[in-house]
């Protein structure tokens, strides 16, 4: 048995680009930016290198949704691997995607990064933006390391 499940949190590298298909189904196509950090064996410091990701989503909620994404918005998504291959003038080309599932916006349009989850494309129907709520924070209760069982 296999598995074959994404999970990924970073920030759109340019506004989404939707077409269509023959069959008349919305394809929408994104790119996002994931860092991830490193330790320079050089200077000592922890370094952040971005990893460029094609991602890909299909269907109606595809259309809606790009409606409210814009380059430098942080979102999260959901989904699994596809690697696909081709010829283009003579040379095999390659590469692997993501097949969005879920998106789940991270920060309002237009902000480019903010802190919370309007998880806009839930359901199957179609995906409207919601303003940010107030978080809900408990301070009836609190956690020590020493109450973590590992």
């Amino acid at each position: 048995m296999s598995i074959n499940r994404v999970v990924l949190s970073g920030n759109l590298t340019r506004d989404p680009e939707v077409r269509t298909t023959q069959s008349g189904m919305p394809v929408m196509s994104l790119g996002i930016a994931v860092n991830d950090r490193r330790k320079n064996s050089q200077t000592g410091e922890w370094e952040d290198y971005a990893n460029f990701v094609d991602c890909t989503m299909f269907g109606n909620r595809a259309q809606n949704v790009s409606q409210y994404l814009s380059k430098g918005q942080r979102v999260m998504i959901d989904g699994k691997l596809r690697y696909s291959q081709w010829e283009r003038d003579g040379q095999k080309r390659s590469k692997i995607e993501v097949i969005i599932d879920d998106l789940d916006f991270a920060s309002p349009r237009g902000s480019g990064q903010g802190g919370y989850d309007s998880s806009a494309s839930h359901g199957g129907g179609s995906s409207a933006y919601s303003a940010p709520t107030t978080p809900v924070v408990d301070t009836t209760s609190s956690v020590y390391d020493e109450d973590i069982p590992f």
